[in-house]
């Protein structure tokens, strides 16, 4: 029995009807005005799917039925570009992004030897984003179901933010498989219930359904020290995705899965994670997801990202801290050689 592993969520209604009646008020939004010129999109509409976007190597597609439903699930499998040496890595994205952003990083580790396998989960990317009760435990498992599918019996587990927090459970659930853990500013150091009210699927809806080209490229500019070209790219990539006539099911996965998020924290976990353990944390994030729903003063001592790393680091029974400065919450894309030489180190150690 799993000491903290009981996970409990309020029931979720989410059908038809809801995603119906919610968006009849969202669209009542004023109309999205266009960009500064200097910050032009592309002007087409984009499937919800993001057909028609490259990924950085060929995607391949895995069958799922979920809650009755027929699902696909893409993912990227990378083979070695240099001497194979027999070992896999997951790569798991975070919650604004997809699998699409690891393109630097698999190429570098397939250069190493390894099999590389970047899913987009369920309600991401260019998989299917279905109206269901979404919870970590379900990704996890439809995550084991894709390498149990390409015969991957154990491997090491990178995760990025939502993607570190998914790292957690799929750990926590598949130890056998979990040969190490990489967290790279893992949501889920803080519990945010402490401080910010729940909100209802409604208004979490709402906030995905008034999005703009202009409020998604804000919300995007806390991750980063700068503007790297990778988040030139989700922006734009998004703002055509606005333009689908599919967006109101694109709205409802994503305030689904942050539904999730802030209803199964995962801190508490930490001191069970009995496999190696690598923690790197961007000294210069700051970011506080849903601190849109609390005062100024309730999110003022949230997002301490360095202090909230030692402290999870402590709790690791075999963890190793790496700090890297410069960089905020997605140090693959804002320092990669700082980031890649972190990883090299770990897996040349502990895998």
């Amino acid at each position: 029995m799993r000491i903290f592993g009981a996970r409990f969520r309020r029931p979720v209604f989410c059908g038809a009807f809801l995603l119906a009646s919610l968006l009849c008020a969202a669209r009542s939004a004023p109309a999205q005005s266009a960009l500064p010129p200097s910050q032009s999109v592309l002007p087409q509409a984009l499937g919800i799917g993001l057909e028609g976007v490259d990924y950085a190597y060929p995607v391949q597609w895995l069958d799922l039925t979920l809650e009755g439903q027929k699902l696909r699930m893409a993912y990227m499998d990378v083979a070695p570009s240099a001497a194979p040496n027999g070992k896999a890595i997951v790569l798991l994205h975070g919650k604004s992004f997809s699998g699409d952003y690891w393109g630097p990083t698999i190429a570098k580790l397939a250069s190493l030897g390894y099999r590389v396998v970047v899913p987009d989960q369920i309600g991401f990317g260019k998989s299917s984003k279905p109206d269901l009760r979404y919870s970590f435990d379900l990704l996890a498992r439809t995550t084991k179901t894709l390498l149990d599918h390409l015969g991957i019996a154990q491997a090491a587990i990178l995760g990025h933010s939502f993607g570190g927090m998914l790292a957690v459970y799929f750990a926590r659930d598949y130890p056998e498989l979990t040969r190490v853990l990489i967290l790279e500013n893992p949501i889920g150091l803080e519990d945010y219930r402490s401080s910010i009210p729940p909100q209802p699927l409604e208004t979490l809806f709402k906030t995905e359904m008034d999005q703009t080209p202009e409020s998604f490229r804000s919300f995007l500019k806390v991750f980063f020290v700068g503007w790297p070209p990778a988040a030139e790219r989700t922006a734009e990539i998004f703002s055509r995705v606005l333009k689908s006539p599919e967006y109101p099911r694109y709205a409802m996965a994503s305030a689904l899965t942050y539904q999730m998020m802030f209803d199964e924290p995962i801190r508490h976990e930490y001191p069970l994670l009995k496999m190696p353990v690598l923690l790197i944390i961007g000294q210069s994030d700051r970011s506080v997801f849903f601190r849109r729903y609390a005062s100024p003063e309730a999110v003022k001592p949230l997002g301490n990202w360095p202090l909230l790393g030692r402290q999870a680091a402590k709790d690791l029974p075999d963890g190793k801290l790496v700090e890297i400065e410069g960089a905020g919450h997605v140090s693959h894309v804002e320092k990669p050689d700082a980031f890649q030489a972190a990883i090299d180190d770990f897996l040349k150690a502990r895998f």
